[in-house]
């Protein structure tokens, strides 16, 4: 036998085992699926074996395409027009109901607090003024209908993680919200491909699939259909953590115009150093798609991050045609890649979570764009450096949107980074007597035992370390402006 001839044949052999692993995986999963299903009392049976068949759906993808590497050498910019400036769009008419009539607000609300130290949904975090994440969306939601006389729905795809603490929470509203719930799969053992959960009991061994799940959780849930048949036409979708996301009447102007037939709009904003992980637009082979830093080959991570090669970040605040989502859904055409996210348990053992990206799906979509938007529409809450920006004079607040106060010389919002000690929401709270002016802040970095007093105004760069066993005590009524703090400084009360 030939050189040739026996490389062929083990390259064939090597194929066959591959297929035949896949195989046995999918045969594998399938078992323990029905198995868990068959666990289920009957009355909750049918829910869990609807999630069950999505996950064998996702999990078939995640099998079939987990060996199919993104090649660096195929991206390419996205093609002249892809991405437009913001500024190129023409200003929505001063009457905007025609246009409001023809559209439903949905928050992304799966998210939990914990990473803030918080329990229960994050949307329910106040944030300003004793207003949370919810009741903002909610006011902004009742500005819009009274002053327009329209009635657009605001929607929330809960996860099982948040919907009963947001049911509660919702009663407390006049205004109507919509809710769905995402769906609830099972983590994956790493090591076997076999789901963790053998029951539907605990719920630390289920996960909600991220938020690329809302395209056919919204479908299914019916919602979809209803905003259709009351005549909405397009959805403006958005982490609910994101205060910057609120309605615009260019870009709403922009997609509800009968002369383009765009389908999918996703906002982006300029790059910068604090922004090097978010998802960026390419073009890879032929079509616009979103880039994720997970699906980066490792040695091409840091030329993901450049902020000169790729300029632009998806904010996630997305304007999707509700007519294009019903017809890929039904087609099932709504291709998007699956992100392999492992974690490990307290046991030590590994876990995948298959989990998709929502703006992902943008290449699906008929002359999808991306609208380069001011820095103001993304203003996240991730951690408490966040939330003392948007707790500060440098916003202010009204009919529950935020800008920037005009006092504000920078059109760029402070550096802040807090140490550990300021890392949960009620320690964060304790250590201010009251929020510190920092209107005219660049820089603040806080670190160790450090308390702030009462009226306390922060300018230019300024740090504060305490260092361990010392603790810093910032007195009522300082001004700190270009100062570096260190050593011990306690006031006591006498």
């Amino acid at each position: 036998m030939s050189e040739a001839t026996m490389k062929r044949s083990d390259s064939v052999n090597s194929l066959t085992t591959y297929r035949h692993g896949q195989e046995d995986a999918h045969a594998q999963i399938a078992s323990e699926l029905s198995k868990l299903v068959h666990t289920i009392p009957p009355a909750q049976r049918e829910s869990v074996e609807a999630n069950c068949d999505g996950f064998k759906t996702l999990f078939d993808q995640y099998l079939s395409e987990r060996n199919s590497k993104i090649s660096w050498e195929k991206i390419q910019p996205p093609p002249q027009g892809a991405i437009i400036p913001y500024a190129s769009l023409t200003a929505g008419p001063t009457e905007m109901k025609d246009q409001l009539s023809k559209l439903a607000v949905l928050k992304l609300n799966g998210g939990l607090g914990t990473s803030m130290g918080c329990v229960g949904p994050k949307s329910v975090i106040s944030v300003r003024n004793d207003l949370t994440f919810l009741d903002l969306c909610v006011r902004q939601i009742e500005h819009l209908n009274s002053a327009y006389d329209v009635d657009v729905p605001l929607v929330l795809m809960n996860s099982f993680n948040t919907h009963e603490d947001t049911g509660k929470v919702l009663r407390k509203y006049k205004h109507q919200v919509h809710t769905f719930n995402q769906s609830r799969y099972p983590r994956v053992l790493k090591e076997t491909l076999l789901p963790l959960p053998a029951d539907n009991n605990t719920k630390s061994e289920w996960y909600p699939p991220g938020h690329g799940d809302l395209y056919r959780s919204f479908y299914e849930s019916g919602l979809l259909q209803q905003l259709l048949d009351e005549g909405k036409e397009w959805v403006f979708v958005s982490n609910i953590d994101n205060l910057g996301a609120v309605v615009d009447p260019s870009i709403l102007n922009y997609v509800t115009s009968p002369t383009n037939g765009c389908e999918f709009v996703m906002e982006v904003t300029d790059k910068t150093r604090a922004d090097v992980k978010g998802g960026t637009l390419i073009e890879y082979e032929g079509r616009i798609r979103l880039l994720e830093v997970a699906q980066v080959p490792k040695d091409h991570v840091e030329d993901f991050k450049s902020v000169t090669k790729f300029r632009v970040f998806n904010t996630n605040n997305l304007w999707i045609s509700l007519k294009a989502i019903k017809r890929l859904v039904e087609a099932e055409k709504l291709h998007m890649e699956v992100i392999e996210n492992k974690k490990t348990l307290e046991d030590g053992r590994v876990i995948i979570q298959l989990e998709q990206a929502v703006g992902s799906a943008i290449k699906n979509f008929h002359e999808a764009i991306g609208i380069n938007v001011p820095r103001s529409r993304f203003l996240p809450v991730k951690k408490t450096s966040d939330l003392l920006l948007v707790m500060s004079n440098l916003y202010n607040l009204s009919k529950g949107m935020l800008t920037m106060n005009p006092l504000r010389v920078f059109a760029t919002v402070p550096l802040i980074k807090l140490g550990a000690q300021f890392s949960k929401v009620k320690n964060f709270l304790d250590r201010f007597e009251s929020i510190p002016d920092i209107l005219e802040l660049d820089h603040l970095t806080v670190s160790g035992d450090v308390r702030f007093g009462k009226n306390v105004t922060l300018r230019g760069t300024v740090i504060i370390i305490a260092q361990e066993n010392d603790s810093i005590d910032i007195p009522p009524g300082a001004v700190l402006e270009n100062k570096i703090v260190t050593g011990n400084l306690r006031i006591l009360d006498h």
